[in-house]
């Protein structure tokens, strides 16, 4: 059984609007079990979220000859 949500992500390609961060805008909010809702991820999550397009863009420099994916959508 899994665990309860912590948070969810996402990546939008815009290569126009996000051309310093590899083309990539990113977003993360958080969970909040009791109350079923997300509040966009800050500074005192963890790991820390800026309040902007590049907040994870620093992490994801890992694989930047994967074009900053980590994970891609498995075969259904």
């Amino acid at each position: 059984m899994p665990n309860t949500q912590h948070d969810v992500d996402f990546m939008v390609k815009d290569s126009k609007r996000f051309a310093d961060s590899g083309g990539w805008g990113y977003a993360e909010f958080e969970y909040d079990a009791s109350s079923e809702t997300f509040r966009v991820g800050g500074a005192s999550d963890s790991p820390p979220q800026a309040s902007d397009a590049k907040c994870g863009f620093a992490c994801h420099t890992l694989v930047k000859t994967r074009d900053y994916v980590f994970t891609d959508y498995g075969k259904r």
